[in-house]
């Protein structure tokens, strides 16, 4: 599988829900009740939290 460009990167990060911390982040998970099966993580491009599946 090859790596996304750029561009493709930067999509996927506007598709995402940005917080302005971890803890937002983390928090939002818990109150869609995720919060087991989801991690925070900083996006290098945004400089924002964004959550992941685990």
């Amino acid at each position: 599988m090859k790596k996304p460009t750029r561009e493709e990167r930067q999509r996927m990060c506007t598709r995402k829900r940005r917080y302005r911390t971890q803890g937002d982040a983390l928090d939002a998970a818990l109150l869609a009740g995720v919060s087991r099966r989801r991690e925070a993580y900083l996006c290098p491009i945004c400089r924002h939290w964004h959550l992941t599946s685990r």
